[in-house]
């Protein structure tokens, strides 16, 4: 190499080539032979004076859980360790993007690592007194509901979290939490500081309220009947189903059934026909995308784990990949692999699209083009 062509070459660190599949997208089409990782960014052009090292795989966009809980465990907020641990998990599971879908604690600092997955928040979980779990949430009433949209809009990432229905102690059942105007006023004011809205929601009787109100999201939605997938569709509502999560209710329905008998048995059926109901919403054309609800009960790192359950209810594999890949980041407003993005990938011995099950099982994870 001439001394002109070595001071052509701004590149100090070699590039990497990663020989594919690059899976840029659902159709075969988007199928790309190769790629190479230059300065921490993504490029379908052969780099020039500059040493690569070599990757081989089928390569998807860095996956999507987008629905987990970071810097939170089963009691509450956690500590600095914990929540760095939560988020490793995620990383080396090939999670890189993530959704909060609500916690209490402080995680501004995650946006300073580089070893870390990208976060999306939604502040703080919004509920009634008593109505949730205990130290998740802002516990307010329906007249503060929107001054606490609000705050939460601020502090988040372009999204709130309500806690839409949660068992009514009095009544023996999932109960809805908020009145209809209440909804309105709040998800309204969402809206105008420039943020969507989501809700937990397992019962039937919490959508249509929600709906009206002008939600762009409901977590869990085992509540959604052939009455409501109409107006799903037609709003353009999204579903993040947590299969992994709601395997959890027939556990949760023993320890409820003697003192809770109907919310017991509520909570049987909605986990019987969970896997009919999401077929019914992909079928309609909803938006579904994948979420684990992890660092409540659940451990992180199990976004693998949500896409085969996905495919267990009936979508096609490729739908179910792009639930956690090319669909999910669309929806999220973050790139997947392009030209110029940020290289966030993850590399697999086996076609995802011949068996979800591959996900379990990262050969390589790139974050901001490096290795991890």
């Amino acid at each position: 190499m001439s001394r002109e062509d070595n001071a052509a070459s701004p590149h100090s660190v070699p590039a990497l080539h990663v020989i594919g599949p690059i899976l840029t997208g659902p159709d075969p089409g988007d199928a790309r032979d190769e790629m190479w990782v230059l300065d921490g960014r993504i490029t379908f052009e052969r780099p020039r004076h500059t040493e690569t090292a070599t990757v081989h795989g089928w390569v998807l966009p860095g996956l999507v859980d987008a629905h987990c809980h970071v810097g939170l465990d089963a009691h509450g907020a956690v500590d600095h360790d914990t929540t760095e641990r939560q988020a490793l998990a995620d990383r080396d599971a090939g999670a890189l993007l993530l959704r909060d879908a609500g916690s209490p604690a402080d995680t501004r600092w995650i946006d300073g690592r580089e070893d870390l997955p990208r976060l999306i928040r939604a502040g703080r979980h919004l509920a009634r007194p008593r109505r949730y779990i205990r130290n998740y949430a802002h516990e307010i009433e329906p007249g503060d509901l929107t001054a606490y949209v609000v705050q939460e809009a601020r502090r988040g990432d372009g999204w709130v979290k309500l806690v839409g229905d949660w068992i009514d102690r009095d009544r023996g059942d999932l109960a809805p939490c908020w009145p209809p105007g209440a909804l309105r006023e709040a998800i309204t004011a969402a809206h105008e500081a420039g943020a969507r809205v989501t809700a937990h929601c397992f019962s039937e009787e919490s959508l249509p309220d929600l709906i009206a109100a002008g939600i762009d999201c409901i977590e869990h939605a085992t509540g959604l009947t052939e009455a409501m997938i109409p107006e799903f569709a037609a709003r353009g509502v999204a579903i993040v189903p947590t299969l992994v999560n709601i395997a959890t209710f027939p556990g949760i329905a023993d320890g409820a059934a003697e003192k809770f008998p109907a919310y017991a048995a509520h909570m049987r059926a909605l986990h019987a026909r969970r896997y009919e109901t999401v077929r019914a919403a992909y079928d309609a054309g909803i938006a579904i995308h994948a979420g684990t609800d992890a660092g409540g009960s659940l451990a992180h790192g199990l976004v693998g784990s949500e896409v085969v359950e996905l495919v267990r209810a009936g979508l096609p594999t490729t739908a179910a990949l792009s639930a956690a890949t090319w669909s999910a980041r669309r929806w999220l407003g973050r790139p997947g692999m392009e030209e110029g993005a940020s290289a966030d990938f993850v590399v697999y011995d086996a076609d995802p699209r011949e068996d979800a099950a591959v996900l379990l099982h990262p050969k390589s994870v790139v974050l901001r083009g490096a290795a991890r």
